[in-house]
């Protein structure tokens, strides 16, 4: 595929602007003008839109094929949400809006903060925080300011993590002005309580934790550990990104946690491939709910509805205005269709996922061998000892068979680990191709390694050094390198 700068030839124009005689000089100082006109593309219509259609073509996403990425619930978004949205009430609505004509849009946000207390378990909601990374080191503020009014800010230095944390968590607590402490993982995939017990003392503020873990399993020894951090009077921090295995099910709120956030691109269809946008409510108990974020959307005596910037004890803002008033729009429309019946939701994630592990667990190995939750972790740990198959020869191999790769290489402490999401809105049928693609790439590494190597074998582009796209990437058309178009001989005309 030619780069649209290959494709240009002086004199090609997509459009023309209308000239008129009688527009005045430009008013640009002498020192800033260009000395010559800027090398722009020069393309006909129909091959600039060619181009830009062929360029999303190789796009890939839940709209175009299955996307089990673990730990990131990539679930289907409906397209509802989008019309929704799109309401010239909720698109058009300036930020600055009196609350009087904004009626509707408050209304929304307090309801929603209402379903999310609900799910949750705790008592105040919070919708600022624009990602789940944002709600973290807001949620870890919250737990800074709670201990300074109680004179216990010098003491409470340490955020306990496990280690198969999400990898935001151990950034925030630095974010926040906290030290780091790890807990190792047992042999069945929970918490060691006897290492948290030797790490839990005094000078502990938190525990960060998500459950089900990155493991995709639910922590056995929950009650234990509550008990083990509200004795030491700290707080429970939950990081809601698995929150879609739970929700109607459990409640973080009931299993003690005082603070959550939940990812509202993740667990309930705000759309986040590209890096965005987000959304990461923080949901706290009420000793905390002093400290949360302003303006917070209530519903006043009257029945209306407004902001309210009277917290004196706030954190203050973390986010300009209330947060990101699409990502509400979406996530609450998802959580009406589903009503009381969101946990279905949830049991079918949970249900989809159980059923890709019985496939697979016995052609690749199984490191926690227990009913998992919404997701799970397998290994290629012997495919790499009999075969020289990694996990990534595995990723890159299922792109062949048109499926985004899983998780790799995470959580840590699996080697060679392949991290698994299939999510509630896949349907059997695209759960079994994806277990035969799984299924045939562990056969293929017995009998036919050198076909696993060196995949993709199909895709535009083959394997890259990927550490130094990262770090290198070219993002723009080498002009030193490349001749002016007018240069370029002529194609001869074909079959002529």
């Amino acid at each position: 595929m030619k780069l649209i700068y290959e494709q240009s030839r002086p004199g090609r124009r997509a459009s023309v602007l209308p000239r008129h005689e009688d527009l005045p000089p430009p008013e640009v100082p002498e020192e800033l003008r260009r000395g010559a006109p800027p090398r722009l593309p020069e393309v006909a219509e129909f091959q600039l839109v060619r181009h830009f259609t062929e360029l999303s073509t190789r796009n890939f996403g839940v709209d175009t094929g299955f996307y089990p990425l673990g730990s990131c619930t990539m679930k289907y978004n409906p397209r509802v949400n989008e019309r929704l949205v799109a309401l010239p009430g909720f698109a058009n609505l300036h930020p600055l809006q009196d609350e009087d004509g904004a009626q509707g849009s408050l209304e929304l946000m307090w309801r929603l903060q209402e379903i999310l207390a609900e799910v949750t378990g705790l008592d105040a909601v919070s919708l600022q925080p624009a990602a789940g990374s944002q709600g973290e080191l807001t949620g870890l503020m919250l737990v800074r300011a709670y201990f300074e009014d109680r004179g216990e800010a010098a003491q409470r230095r340490k955020v306990v993590i496990p280690d198969t944390a999400h990898g935001t968590n151990p950034a925030s607590v630095t974010m926040a002005g906290f030290e780091l402490a790890h807990v190792k993982t047992d042999a069945r995939g929970n918490i060691d309580v006897a290492d948290l017990r030797a790490t839990v003392d005094e000078a502990t503020a938190a525990l960060m934790l998500t459950n089900p873990s990155t493991l995709g399993l639910f922590d056995e020894n929950i009650e234990e550990i509550e008990r083990i951090f509200h004795g030491a009077g700290a707080l429970m921090y939950y990081d809601g990104a698995n929150l879609n295995a739970v929700c109607g099910v459990s409640r973080p709120g009931d299993m003690g946690f005082d603070i959550v956030h939940i990812n509202l691109h993740k667990t309930f269809s705000q759309p986040h491939g590209g890096g965005g946008p987000g959304g990461g409510p923080i949901a706290v108990r009420d000793v905390l709910q002093p400290f949360l974020p302003v303006p917070a959307v209530v519903r006043r005596e009257d029945g209306s509805y407004g902001l309210d910037y009277d917290r004196p004890k706030t954190i203050g803002k973390v986010r300009g205005y209330t947060g990101p008033f699409g990502v509400f729009v979406r996530s609450y429309a998802f959580m009406r269709m589903y009503g009381p019946r969101l946990r279905e939701m949830s049991e079918a994630a949970v249900l989809n996922a159980n059923y890709v592990l019985a496939r697979l667990k016995d052609a690749y190995e199984l490191p926690f061998d227990r009913h998992c939750m919404h997701e799970f972790v397998l290994s290629a740990r012997t495919l790499k000892r009999e075969h020289g198959v990694t996990a990534l020869d595995v990723a890159k191999r299922l792109m062949d068979y048109g499926f985004h790769p899983p998780t790799i290489y995470f959580p840590l402490i699996v080697p060679e680990a392949l991290m698994i999401e299939p999510t509630e809105t896949e349907t059997k049928e695209t759960l079994d191709a994806f277990c035969e693609a799984m299924l045939a790439i562990a056969h293929e590494a017995a009998g036919s390694p050198d076909v696993v190597h060196d995949a993709p074998h199909s895709r535009p582009v083959k394997r890259l050094d990927e550490v130094r796209a990262a770090k290198h990437p070219v993002v723009k058309y080498e002009f030193e390198t490349h001749p002016e178009p007018s240069a370029v001989p002529a194609e001869a005309p074909k079959g002529l």
